[in-house]
This record gives structure tokens, C-alpha cells and sequence, in this order.
């Protein structure tokens, strides 16, 4: 693709996104090219500094104030722009939570404990805040690995819905979405081991062409399809479950059905041998509460994955153990599954540059609804950046020229670096800020009133 193609690909997207704002359209688009552009804020505020947003930092607050979203807007914005499949025969997306760490907001609506990893043995990895649920597209990964995912979706969990449930939703809309290029294509979705559990492996069955691949907990107990034997015409409960698989005792496990050998090169160039086995029909108990999940309906293979070193001893002292369910599972095979759950791990690098680089979590304000439009803004950003890639040049600093590839690799550091070069070579759709008089202020006599402490919202 010539550059040409590029800038004019990047053009019609920023028009595109121009067009959605419905309120302060300029101000939202120098915003978003701040976000892109500005490598040195350290408050959400400094964005008003930056060289493409040419207004006030008061304008800042007042568009994502004024800022109306429509749903899905992210996936809409995204679909002329996600690269099909050509290596592997499917669709690869993820979901993952993050929190937003409040502890001193004491304004704040619907705060609660939310899960928050500490460096510090010992702690409690809990935070006082909320929590935003994010369903990325991995795409495929090219000669140069640099971990992009494309946003499609962001959603905030309130304190009373379970997190995976929200996901499973967030899923369904896009998944129903007939505008959307993976609309009715096999789809592989890939999560962490919080949902392995019924409520969200039953929740998106009706879609026959999305496969589930979760991360299971090592202490978890399967159970084997049930032997002829065990099934009887006489009245009664019928017969479900097959012999207990526990993952913890070898002696419950019986000869996999498949097993495959392969080899890991780390980016260190130390390589491994990967060990692939699988097991397959088996089931998991479902559950009654809230609402019953026939979980014997849904089939799903077990899959093992060991690392052993250049000694043949093992990397990992637990195996890693993956669940495949989905009708249309056995199309992929162990190196399918094994390759795309090694790419569940790009939408980490995805929350922590969006924190780092673009101060994803750091937007303090006492109104829940700015906090969610600064979220949608930043992934909007972060999905600019991913659009404008192909147009960017990698500028490593001087002490990175000698890492392997640092002149080839586009990682979304590099471009924000050039992007400020980028939109002063294509423009903007926005229009040039106009002074319309001063500002009154606040009336004088007028007292301000203080906002209502709220309290922790405490599950139960």
C-alpha cells in the first residue's frame, strides 16, 4: 500500500469521526489529535497545551462535558478499517476489565471495591473506584509483532453487575451486528481464566460461530462424556456426567485424544518446546442461580499446555489449561488454540500504554458520566493511532537504535511520536477557535454548594 493510499484512509476516518460528534465537534477533534499528538501531559488538563488543541483549557472540560455518545460508535468507526484474516481461518477478539482507581473521590457515584494488582507482597489487590469492560480485535500478527489491538467497544461496570456478564454482553452486540465485517463469521474470542465460569461460557452460545478459549484455574474438576453403561432407559434423573477429570490428580486423567509438539522462540531468542494435549467432550457442572445453565448442552474440549526448557524440565511448575466450547471448535486445531491465546496478552499492553502514554485513568471529576466520555475518547484516540500506523515513521530514540528491529517495529509509541508531523501534512476537519467575548464568571454573592459525600457501595 502506497503512502498516498495511507494518508488518504486516515483522512477519511478523521472525517468520519468529525462527523459523530454532535456537540463541539472542533473542540472534540482537537482533542482527539492532543491525545494522539502530546507525549508530556501529565494531567488531563496539559492536553490543552499541546500544539493541535488551539483553545483554552476550559474547552477541554466543557466538551467532554457536552460530549454524546452513540452505542457502538467505536465498532462503526473501526469496521472499513479492520485488516481481514489471511493466515488463520478466523475473527480473533478478547475482553478484559480494568480498574479506575478512585479512592478519593468522595463525590463520586456508585464507587466500590474493585480489583487492583499490587507490586507489594502481601497487600490486598483492592482499590476503591470502578471498574470499564473493553472487547478489542487482535489482528493477526505481522513480521514485526507490536502488540495493536482495535477497540471496539467500552463499556463501564456498575457496582451491582458482574463484570463477565457485561462482557458477554458487549460481545453479543457486536456479534449481532450485521454492519460489522465478522458478522457472521467464525469468530474466536479469547479470555482469562474469571470467565470460565457458566454464567458467561452459556451466555453467547446461540451464536454457532463464535468459540470460546478460557484460561481455567488448576484447581477446577471436569467430568468425561458418560459411558453406555452408564445411561439407562429406567425413570429417574437422566445421566449427564461421565468419571470426575480433576485437574490437580493425574490419576483422574485418562490418554488424550491429541497431542501436538512444537517449539517457542521468546523475543531473548532462548527457545522452548511446547507440548500440546487435549481432551475432548468434556463437560462442567452448570448452575441453577440466578437463572438455570445447562451446562451438560455444551460440550467443550480441555486442552494442556507445558513448557520445557533446553533440559526437558519443565518452565512453568503448573501446566497451563485451556477450554475450548463452541459448535464450531473442532475447525481450529492445538496450534490455533495455542497461538491465539499467546495473543489474549496484547490487550494488557493496550491498558497500560492507554494509562501511560495517554492518561487513560487519570481524569478526576465528581460526575460519572465525564468520566465515561473520557474513557470513550481515549480509546476513540487509541483507535486513531491504530488507523494512522501505515502512515508513521518509526523515530526510536537514540539509545534504542541498538534494540533488534527498532527502526522497523510501529508500535503505537512510535506513533504518537510522528503524529503531530501527520496532521499538520493532512489537515484537520476542524475549523480554526474564534473568540466570541468573556466569559462572566461565577456571579459574585452567589454561594457554590458542596456536593454530597456518597458512601462505598459494598456487595453483599
Amino acid at each position: 500500500m502506497t503512502d498516498k493510499r495511507n494518508t488518504t484512509k486516515l483522512k477519511q476516518f478523521r472525517l468520519q469521526v468529525y462527523q459523530n460528534f454532535s456537540k463541539r465537534a472542533d473542540t472534540l477533534m482537537n482533542l482527539v489529535d492532543a491525545l494522539c499528538s502530546y507525549r508530556n501531559a501529565s494531567s488531563v488538563v496539559e492536553f490543552s497545551l499541546a500544539e493541535h488543541f488551539p483553545r483554552g483549557h476550559d474547552a477541554l472540560f466543557k466538551a467532554i462535558s457536552e460530549w454524546e455518545w452513540q452505542d457502538n460508535h467505536l465498532a462503526k468507526l473501526a469496521s472499513d478499517h479492520l485488516p481481514k484474516p489471511k493466515k488463520r481461518s478466523f475473527w480473533l477478539l478478547g475482553t478484559d476489565v480494568t480498574p479506575q482507581p478512585r479512592a478519593s473521590s468522595h463525590t463520586l457515584e456508585d464507587r466500590g471495591f474493585v480489583y487492583y494488582p499490587t507490586v507489594i507482597r502481601g497487600n490486598k489487590p483492592i482499590t476503591i473506584g470502578h471498574q470499564y469492560s473493553t472487547v478489542v480485535l487482535h489482528p493477526e500478527e505481522e513480521a514485526q509483532p507490536s502488540s495493536w489491538v482495535a477497540p471496539l467497544s467500552n463499556q463501564r461496570i456498575r457496582s451491582y453487575e458482574d463484570k463477565e456478564i457485561v462482557g458477554a454482553k458487549q460481545m453479543n452486540t457486536l456479534l449481532s451486528d450485521e454492519k460489522l465485517p465478522f458478522h457472521g463469521q467464525l469468530c474466536v474470542e479469547v479470555e482469562d481464566s474469571s470467565y470460565s465460569k457458566p454464567a458467561y461460557l452459556s451466555a453467547n452460545r446461540h451464536h454457532k460461530s463464535l468459540v470460546t478459549i478460557t484460561r481455567s484455574r488448576s484447581n477446577r474438576i471436569y467430568y468425561h462424556m458418560p459411558d453406555s453403561e452408564m445411561v439407562s432407559d429406567s425413570a429417574g434423573h437422566p445421566t449427564w456426567y461421565g468419571e470426575r477429570f480433576s485437574l490437580q490428580y493425574q490419576e483422574t486423567w485418562h490418554k488424550p485424544d491429541e497431542e501436538v509438539t512444537t517449539t517457542y522462540t521468546n523475543c531473548r531468542g532462548r527457545a522452548y518446546k511446547v507440548v500440546i494435549q487435549s481432551w475432548h467432550n468434556m463437560f462442567m457442572r452448570g448452575k441453577r442461580k440466578p437463572y438455570p445453565m445447562p451446562m451438560h448442552k455444551h460440550p467443550f474440549t480441555l486442552v494442556k499446555i507445558c513448557l520445557y526448557d533446553e533440559n526437558c524440565e519443565l518452565v512453568f511448575q503448573r501446566p497451563l489449561w485451556l477450554l475450548v466450547i463452541g459448535e464450531r471448535r473442532h475447525e481450529l486445531d492445538l496450534l490455533d488454540i495455542y497461538e491465539a491465546y499467546t495473543q489474549r496478552f496484547d490487550i494488557e499492553h493496550f491498558f497500560r500504554f492507554g494509562k501511560q502514554k495517554l492518561l487513560l485513568d487519570s481524569f478526576q471529576t465528581p460526575i460519572v458520566a465525564h468520566e465515561e466520555a473520557w474513557w470513550q475518547l481515549v480509546h476513540l484516540a487509541y483507535l486513531q493511532l491504530w488507523v494512522a500506523r501505515d502512515s508513521a515513521e518509526s523515530l526510536p530514540r537514540p539509545w534504542e537504535k541498538s534494540l533488534p528491529n527498532a527502526n522497523k517495529r510501529i508500535t503505537p509509541t512510535y506513533v504518537q511520536r510522528d503524529m503531530g508531523r501527520i496532521i499538520r501534512q493532512i489537515g484537520t476537519p476542524a475549523s480554526i477557535p474564534k473568540r466570541r467575548g468573556y466569559s462572566p464568571g461565577w456571579p459574585k454573592g452567589k454561594n457554590r454548594a458542596l456536593r454530597k459525600r456518597l458512601a462505598v457501595v459494598k456487595k453483599t
